[in-house]
């Protein structure tokens, strides 16, 4: 019954067309929630894809984007970023999954007549509280053995933004250049502009003097949040050993996610070779 229950969830998900994630044994879907215009609620769809049974615990937690693409755990909002969590509601809290059970949890936005325009942001964390003690195991009192056991605590953050009013965000891309490194990859910097965050692919594309363009590089789901106005990335280039890259030219582009209601370039550059 279980496995008929994932089986079903499972092409659920892809009927819908969401996003997944999925780390250690959970997947989540969608992976980030945007709350604009009349939408009030979100219900996020977990499987434990797992072979036993975990107790997850649900809660807010506020991250940092730095300009490398990392995160911080902060605690209060940086200049130009405003927190959600004070304006959702979880339910349930904690969730307990057998392996291939699945469950929804409801996300609901509630507004208030104090918030301003722009975008807010919260990190929505699925903490396992996994029992790591081994079946038969027993605590002896001694102080004639000292033992340290580093136990691994698995846990998934999404985002979840709410957009307020009138928002907007700009981006260009500057200093393209190439790297040999191990691999051939095409660093640069995303610039950003506004008081919203972007969130799309970058499709890479190298254009010869004679013939059509053909893509040689691409990285989906990358986003720049209001708290930083650039972000430093290096994308890996697919190109074939026999590529030239000595004429033409590198052609980048940002563009809005393939969901999107409606396509849009967010940014592009190129790099004379």
């Amino acid at each position: 019954m279980k496995n008929r229950l994932l089986i079903i969830m499972l092409l659920f998900i892809g009927s819908v067309g969401f996003e997944t994630f999925a780390q250690g044994d959970l997947l989540i879907t969608p992976n980030r929630v945007v709350f604009e215009g009349r939408k009030q609620k979100e219900a996020l769809n977990l499987i434990n894809t797992g072979k036993e049974t975990t107790t997850y615990t649900v809660s807010f937690v506020q991250r940092r984007m730095n300009e490398d693409g990392s995160f911080s755990i902060i605690e209060t909002p940086d200049e130009g970023q405003l927190f959600a969590d004070p304006y959702l509601r979880i339910y349930p809290r904690q969730v307990t999954l057998e392996p291939g059970e699945a469950q929804v949890v409801l996300l609901q936005f509630k507004r208030t007549a104090a918030m301003q325009d722009g975008e807010y942001r919260s990190h929505l964390y699925f903490r396992s509280e996994k029992d790591y003690t081994p079946l038969g195991t027993e605590k002896k009192d001694t102080l004639k053995t000292l033992a340290v056991e580093l136990i691994p605590i698995y846990g998934i953050s999404i985002p979840i933004i709410i957009r307020i009013g009138e928002v907007n965000a700009s981006a260009t891309l500057s200093d393209l250049k190439l790297e040999k490194k191990q691999d051939l990859s095409l660093s640069f910097t995303l610039n950003r502009t506004g008081n919203s965050s972007l969130y799309g692919n970058f499709i890479i594309e190298y254009v010869p003097l004679q013939g059509k363009p053909y893509k040689i590089g691409a990285m989906n789901g990358v986003a720049v949040y209001t708290n930083l106005n650039k972000r430093f990335l290096s994308i890996k280039l697919n190109a074939a050993p026999a590529l030239d890259l000595k004429s033409g030219k590198i052609k980048l582009r940002y563009i809005s996610r393939d969901d999107a209601k409606k396509q849009e370039v967010f940014a592009e550059a190129e790099l004379e070779l």
